[in-house]
């Protein structure tokens, strides 16, 4: 198995009526969080105790939280915030 991201939960309803420019910039950092996931966790599938903590991140337009989850080799988008700024 090999590092992926996904949206989880209602993030992936939200996703079908956001912006498209938006979506872009929420794959593009997703992608990002993979690739550092990946390299600080060469273990993943054999990892031992917690999960890190996930987090908010800024993207033009609005914002969207992710969860890492590491035995899975996952990044989890769990939520997607559409603003239009």
């Amino acid at each position: 198995m090999s590092w992926k991201w996904e949206y989880a939960f209602g993030a992936e309803e939200a996703a079908r009526t956001a912006p498209s420019a938006f979506l872009t910039q929420v794959e593009r950092r997703a992608d990002e969080l993979v690739r550092a996931a990946e390299a600080f966790h060469l273990h993943g599938r054999a990892h031992q105790g917690l999960d890190p903590r996930g987090g908010d991140i800024i993207v033009p337009g609005g914002m969207f939280t992710y969860q890492v989850v590491v035995r899975s080799e996952r990044v989890y988008v769990v939520q997607i915030t559409y603003l239009g700024f």
